[in-house]
């Protein structure tokens, strides 16, 4: 009993599994990768998109949330952790990294290892981690326990008060010229954060 390929209809030999010629097998394996790769292209750019949107979102959300500084960032003089004072001033001609943080802030905890990183690849560039709550006896084991090297002052609320701090972590990058060149809420990421300070 002859068999016949069920798409072109010519005769081919009999087998079990058989249905397809040897032509119409191979354009059947063609389109099945075909429909394969369409496939993985709408589901690539259906999460690129969403990727998108959601880093869009978030920026927008961190913009909102930033409030307008003085072109002029306030100088301050601050306790830090390690004993001594530290002012704003005396960075004058350098871009400096002022993170304000606070020892119950997850997301300022999140972002630590990403401050510390850059303070040891740009020693150029001062990183100042300005704490919102905590003794120095607090804040000295809280830095140990979390190694953070770059120098922690102590804010006041004075200081609070003039960068308009009420959403954290919030970090102002201050340009050599002593002005504010960009402020952000929320996460700073690494890409970010060499983005901002060149």
């Amino acid at each position: 009993m002859s068999a016949k390929c069920r798409e072109c209809g010519i005769a081919i030999q009999p087998g079990v599994f058989l249905e397809l010629c040897h032509d119409c097998s191979q354009l059947e394996a063609v389109s099945k990768k075909q429909t394969w790769q369409r496939r993985f292209l709408g589901f690539a750019m259906d999460w690129g998109i969403a990727l998108l949107l959601t880093a869009l979102g978030f920026w927008l959300f961190s913009a909102f949330r930033t409030p307008t500084l003085p072109n002029e960032a306030p100088d301050w003089n601050l306790p830090l952790i390690s004993g001594g004072e530290v002012t704003l001033s005396e960075y004058q001609g350098k871009t400096v990294v002022l993170n304000f943080w606070a020892t119950w802030c997850q997301p300022c905890i999140m972002e630590i290892p990403t401050f510390e990183k850059f303070s040891k690849e740009n020693p150029d560039i001062p990183v100042i981690g300005i704490a919102v709550d905590g003794t120095l006896e607090q804040l000295s084991s809280f830095a140990k326990e979390h190694n953070m090297t770059y120098p922690i002052a102590v804010a006041n609320p004075q200081v609070q008060q003039d960068y308009k701090i009420s959403t954290l972590p919030m970090t102002v990058i201050v340009g050599p010229d002593g002005l504010v060149k960009d402020a952000h809420v929320g996460i700073m990421l690494e890409q970010q954060l060499n983005w901002l300070t060149n």
